[in-house]
């Protein structure tokens, strides 16, 4: 006759990381180095032209590259992650 006391105690599932701390950690990891980068690139090109139209420069690189090929990446990264 089995009880309870036969009965070993079910593991701990691992605690789940908030899905919005994740996606505010990827998207900082994609795009940090995008803006850190890019204007190193482009920079010297557009040193006589205003501010305004430098940045918006930066962000018709930045945020295609981020949203387009860095972040489905780490997305994908960070499932295959999350599931192990």
């Amino acid at each position: 006759m089995r009880g309870r006391g036969h009965l070993s105690p079910a593991p701990h599932p691992r605690p789940r990381p908030c899905p919005h701390t994740v996606g505010a950690l990827i998207t900082r990891l994609a795009v940090y180095p995008t803006i850190t980068v890019t204007p190193g690139l482009i920079g010297p090109a557009m040193a006589g032209i205003p501010l305004p139209l430098r940045a918006l420069a930066l962000t018709a690189v930045v945020v295609p590259v981020s949203a387009y090929a860095l972040l489905p990446a780490l997305n994908r990264l960070a499932a295959r992650v999350l599931r192990s």
